[in-house]
């Protein structure tokens, strides 16, 4: 555990989505620096108690389908009434369901609107406000590369991430005098249990470096630097951001791609 600006010794903090990927190794990257871990989870509680048991203690682990708007009212009330306040939100849960953009109907549009969008404004007005009262709070949100880089087959998730970073920076203006800072993570290719199939074949794995200028795809832990760095006192100057953590992909190919040469 560090000491200094970088620990998060007698924090709080809830990690949505936490059962796998990069919520799992944020949860276990915040606990490393001295934070008391709150787990959530959808249909995975396998997961979320490996997290659970790795992180030590007796870490809560509560489960919620933020698809449902009211399941998440519910979930942001047991998690106060059990585990007590929240110090420091990671809003990572998200769907990512690809399809062909005119098959978008408007049930693939509002469970993605619900997940990904109204789930960040419901778990902020019940953490937030207290953490404002108390006069220190940190939200950091994951992100995409897809915000800036977007595809068709992800169009409604892509245009839910542009709008998640609206909504944080709006919120963290309003909060910012009362010690509340709130950011947003962007993760390019990163490969997680859900994807690993995928970086499974060499072909795939080979398009992908190609065209991200460090030359590799990114693992979970290749974020968790960030998170730590938002969420402690080093960064209470910083607010209303935006982190790719990417390899470089935002600013754009690596060089020597040309357009259409990489997947």
């Amino acid at each position: 555990m560090s000491a200094g600006r970088f620990s998060l010794e007698g924090r709080r903090a809830l990690v949505t989505g936490a059962s796998s990927g990069i919520g799992r190794a944020v949860a276990l990257g915040l606990a490393a620096e001295g934070a008391e871990i709150v787990i959530h989870h959808f249909g995975d509680a396998g997961g979320a108690e490996a997290t659970a048991r790795d992180v030590g203690g007796s870490t809560p682990v509560f489960e919620a389908d933020f698809t449902k708007p009211a399941a998440v009212e519910s979930f942001a009330d047991e998690v106060l009434s059990t585990a007590g306040p929240i110090d420091i939100l990671i809003s990572n849960a998200a769907i990512e369901r690809r399809l062909p953009w005119h098959d978008a109907d408007p049930a693939h549009v509002e469970a993605h609107v619900a997940s990904n969008f109204t789930a960040l404004i419901t778990l902020a007005r019940k953490f937030v406000p207290p953490m404002a009262e108390r006069g220190w709070g940190r939200v950091v949100a994951t992100g995409s590369i897809m915000a800036s880089r977007p595809r068709a087959e992800t169009i409604v998730y892509a245009s839910l991430k542009s709008a998640q970073l609206t909504a944080i920076r709006a919120l963290a203006r309003d909060v910012a005098p009362r010690g509340v800072t709130m950011n947003v993570v962007s993760p390019g290719a990163i490969e997680t249990e859900a994807t690993a199939p995928r970086y499974e074949d060499a072909a795939f794995r080979r398009a992908v470096a190609v065209k991200i200028p460090v030359g590799r795809h990114g693992m979970p832990e290749d974020l968790v630097g960030a998170y730590i760095f938002l969420c402690s006192d080093a960064a209470s100057y910083v607010t209303g951001v935006n982190i790719p953590v990417d390899g470089g992909w935002s600013i754009g190919d690596a060089p020597g791609v040309l357009p259409g040469e990489a997947a």
